[in-house]
């Protein structure tokens, strides 16, 4: 059955992190519905292997596909590295990630090949920023370094905290004497502390949030495809959010740093998909 413009975009992460990209497809794609699937039972996926974190995807989008998505964004970097490709072909919805759209737009903004990329410990090890960039672009030199403290001080809500501050000096100070002129966010997080750390990078070093950039690149697929929702969203809940695990705890997050207040969050059983 082929989707229609009106079904909603499927997304999801292995937690909170992805709220980050939901916030930017309802900032740049105001027309279109969103289920959002959060796997807080099982989060990080950072320390996980890559079959688990496979096998991991493939039933959150059996679950969205059981939502009749028309797309499906994985808001997670660690799941975009491991999981995407071994994905991609096996559902009859385009598959996006967040390592890409973030990549491509480093590899075209640096002015002296020189690219940061922060990290959980399991993106990071992947290596696959680094081999995506140096695709684009053979003479760029990246500088890759798993930042794992900067998780769980977005989660208990230290976004502009002295504490996060002196981590992200502590984790970030190679990079300025590396003389990096463009860093990727490369994890769902940290957007979220992104003036903490703009602060300590200067002004002259690009920041590349990856949730923003992959939001316009959804938008040019389903336009591409003609999936592009132009009218509005008549529905009482255009956004619905679904968890493994502490529905409350999640919705609270969520509630303070998307645009508009969270009503609905069902916990689901993830493990019968």
């Amino acid at each position: 059955m082929k989707p229609d413009r009106d079904a909603p975009i499927g997304v999801f992460d292995s937690g909170v992190g992805g709220l980050t990209v939901a916030r930017e497809i309802m900032r740049n794609l105001p027309s279109e519905k969103i289920v959002y699937f959060g796997d807080t039972a099982r989060v990080p996926y950072g320390g996980k292997s890559r079959e688990n974190i496979i096998r991991y995807s493939r039933q959150i989008i059996h679950f969205l596909m059981e939502q009749q998505v028309k797309a499906i964004v994985i808001a997670c970097n660690t799941a975009s590295a491991f999981a995407l490709e071994a994905v991609r072909d096996e559902f009859d919805v385009p598959i996006l990630g967040v390592i890409e759209p973030g990549a491509r737009v480093a590899a075209a903004e640096t002015k002296n090949r020189r690219v940061g990329v922060i990290g959980t410990v399991g993106t990071v090890d992947s290596g696959i920023h680094a081999s995506y960039l140096k695709k684009l672009d053979p003479d760029i030199t990246v500088i890759s370094k798993a930042c794992p403290l900067f998780v769980p001080l977005v989660e208990e809500g230290w976004l502009h905290d002295p504490v996060t501050a002196e981590v992200t000096a502590r984790y970030l100070q190679e990079f300025k004497d590396k003389d990096v002129d463009t860093l990727i966010l490369g994890c769902t997080h940290y957007p979220l502390i992104r003036s903490v750390i703009r602060e300590f990078m200067g002004e002259e070093v690009r920041l590349v949030n990856p949730a923003y950039e992959t939001a316009l690149e959804l938008r040019s697929l389903l336009e591409n495809k003609k999936l592009l929702n132009t009218g509005g969203k008549n529905e009482e809940f255009p956004y619905r959010f679904y968890v493994s695990d502490l529905a409350e705890k999640f919705r609270a997050f969520a509630g303070s740093i998307l645009p508009y207040d969270v009503e609905m969050t069902k916990k689901i059983d993830i493990e019968k998909y």
